[in-house]
């Protein structure tokens, strides 16, 4: 009943479904059927911290029923890795047969069992769908968290990545020593391999410094008051009492070991506040493409948040039988499209046959070479990437309120990054006029520095 018509379609990846079309042609249907109705979705962190996402669901029939479990699904698996929580609550007429859905499907034996255990982890606490009438709604809420902009004093920053770790030793804003170091974090099963290249990196910059007052880090995975929780940089840190005693408080133990204020945030979230800070802007949206997605948001106020911003998980393609992610098994996740993953993904459909066992970043490093060569299989490539995130942008804007998109990563690298903004770009003029998104690139210094700056901005100096 829902077919989807978009203005433009990537060549060497036809079947991708814009997640903001299909959703604007399930409202339209909506519109239409006379026993709709509106639908209301809470999300709630056990800080109390929450969101609520109006709608309309079609009526629970069983000639509805598969659309309506696509579109509050996929809704609700964003909203739950963007924001992050495990109260669920659903207000409406239909929302007995909607919670129950949900219920089922975010559950320990559902079909979203590892977004289940993901924000049992991190919450220590799993998620719980109830039904409310629309006093029971939480009261929106956000936190506002009092983290970087400060420059004064010998500060050092880091970045910890999948495939680099990178440090810098600032002072008073100016960066006077930077460096990157090469290592392979994913699957090393000894957390001892985490804790002294992190230490290595910080003793780097420390030797460039008169004395060290404050460090500020940024890292991939999910990071909640210095302390981690689901990160794939500790992914192969299998066995759960390792990853309880050695990994969760790592950055504590660290923080102990230097004694100086000592703040860490998400990679992502410390990149929209590198882009703020050059920019000199607030309503940012930082998305890398890396060896995953990273992403981060600095609100309208310039504040960041407690949002999770893992836009790897998120639903942006609704086609069926999509490409799946390697680490939940759901199809048409974000990583599957804006990352190395992702161009991994598409370079066999362009037509370039590289070996099997090649990894994914020389697999991007073949890939640039043949796009500085003007290979026209590479084109397609960057292409496919650009049509997709122009379509997923104007998505984003549905659950974030941003006017200004900043895009870094070593996909976004060379004449192919130029490739992906300005396809998305031509998207955004056609398809959605009304949006005002300014997409930016930092300079060659602000990628080089700017990530590292905001990063040892995280921490305040106690005035003496």
């Amino acid at each position: 009943m829902i077919k989807v018509s978009p203005k433009f379609v990537p060549e060497i990846d036809p079947a991708f479904v814009p997640a903001v079309l299909w959703n604007k042609e399930y409202r339209k249907l909506a519109a239409a059927t006379a026993d709709a109705a509106p639908l209301a979705l809470g999300l709630e962190r056990p800080d109390g911290t929450a969101s609520v996402f109006r709608t309309v669901c079609l009526p629970c029939t069983p000639e509805f029923a598969p659309l309506n479990k696509t579109y509050v699904e996929r809704i609700v698996k964003f909203m739950l890795w963007a924001r992050g929580g495990t109260k669920i609550y659903v207000c409406g007429k239909y929302a007995p047969c909607i919670a129950k859905m949900l219920a089922e499907v975010y559950s320990p034996n559902g079909e979203r069992a590892f977004d289940y255990e993901f924000f049992k982890t991190n919450f220590e606490k799993g998620i719980e769908v109830v039904v409310v009438d629309e006093a029971g709604l939480p009261k929106e809420a956000a936190s506002a968290l009092p983290l970087g902009r400060n420059l004064d004093g010998c500060r050092i920053g880091f970045d910890l990545g999948g495939s680099d770790r990178k440090c810098a030793a600032v002072v008073n804003g100016e960066v006077v020593f930077s460096e990157e170091v090469k290592w392979s974090p994913y699957f090393e099963s000894d957390p001892d391999y985490h804790y002294q290249g992190i230490m290595h990196s910080l003793k780097l910059a420390a030797a460039h410094l008169p004395h060290v007052d404050a460090i500020g880090g940024s890292s991939a995975g999910v990071i909640i008051n210095n302390r981690l929780g689901v990160a794939s940089l500790f992914r192969g840190v299998k066995d759960p009492e390792v990853y309880q005693k050695r990994v969760k408080n790592m950055f504590l133990d660290i923080a102990k070991e230097w004694g100086v204020p000592f703040e860490v945030a998400n990679d992502g979230d410390v990149t929209a506040l590198a882009g703020a800070m050059s920019l000199n802007k607030n309503g940012v949206l930082g998305v890398a493409m890396g060896t995953s997605v990273a992403a981060g948001y600095v609100d309208m106020n310039g504040h960041m948040t407690n949002w999770l911003s893992e836009l790897a998980f998120v639903p942006v393609d609704y086609r069926e039988n999509g490409p799946a992610d390697e680490w939940s098994g759901d199809l048409g996740c974000g990583v599957q499209y804006f990352s190395q993953q992702g161009t991994g993904r598409l370079i066999p459909l362009a037509g370039i046959q590289l070996p099997d066992e090649m990894k994914l970043p020389e697999k991007l490093e073949e890939l640039q070479k043949l796009m500085k060569a003007n290979d026209p299989r590479a084109r397609k490539v960057y292409e496919a990437i650009g049509i997709c995130f122009g379509y997923t942008l104007a998505h984003f804007a549905e659950f974030y309120d941003y006017e200004n998109l900043l895009i870094m990563g070593r996909v976004t690298s060379g004449e192919g990054g130029t490739i992906i903004i300005d396809k998305a770009n031509e998207v955004l003029k056609a398809e959605f006029p009304e949006l005002k998104i300014n997409l930016v690139v930092p300079d060659e210094k602000s990628k080089r520095h700017g990530q590292a700056i905001a990063a040892a901005s995280l921490p305040a100096i106690p005035k003496k």
